[in-house]
């Protein structure tokens, strides 16, 4: 049974309500355990017992939440190179589109790679001009139908990587196609 936990800190809500999103998305792959965690509430241990993280962060000044950052400086420090090879990718907020979202994402798959994570982005649209190639991404509360099948998705593809890769489940091998649409699908 493969482990998925998607990490989070969130001021508004916003952020949490995307973190329940991927965890519903993750928890849509059979024999998968998620965990869905604040970063007041996760510990080293639990990063450690995941073969998958998700994490996610609303966008402050352009970069990750000094909250979320202090969790990997603080909490997780002594968990690097415990972690190593294990999968991740990243989901942020934003005030309003433009905000930095984007940038907050790299800003968590850069913390994730140092701790040795394999980080991946999702090429599927999700919508008309919807993508998460750098990770799911929000301005404001996931309200959108596409929004929310953006979290979903980040969090399926996670428990794909692990059920193939952790479990041996190859029938869950993300470039089975079980969701790519090509852009043209959107316009």
């Amino acid at each position: 049974m493969g482990r998925i936990l998607v990490l989070y800190h969130s001021n508004s809500g916003n952020t949490q309500h995307m973190a329940a999103l991927v965890g519903e998305g993750a928890g849509s792959i059979p024999d998968m355990e998620v965990r869905v965690l604040s970063t007041q509430e996760a510990k080293a241990s639990d990063l450690e017992w995941c073969d998958g993280i998700a994490v996610g962060s609303p966008t402050n000044f352009g970069t990750v939440a000094w909250e979320m950052k202090r969790w990997w400086d603080t909490e997780a420090y002594d968990s690097w190179m415990r972690v190593d090879g294990r999968f991740a990718c990243a989901f942020a907020t934003q005030g309003g589109w433009g905000g930095g979202a984007e940038l907050t994402c790299q800003a968590l798959s850069t913390i994730l790679i140092n701790f040795g994570f394999l980080v991946f982005g999702v090429t599927d649209y999700v919508g008309k001009q919807g993508t998460l190639h750098y990770g799911a991404i929000c301005a404001g509360e996931p309200r959108a139908d596409w929004e929310q099948e953006s979290c979903r998705r980040l969090g399926r593809r996670l428990a794909e990587w692990v059920a193939c890769f952790v479990d041996g489940r190859k029938e869950f091998h993300p470039t089975l196609g079980t969701y790519s649409r090509a852009p043209e699908d959107f316009s």
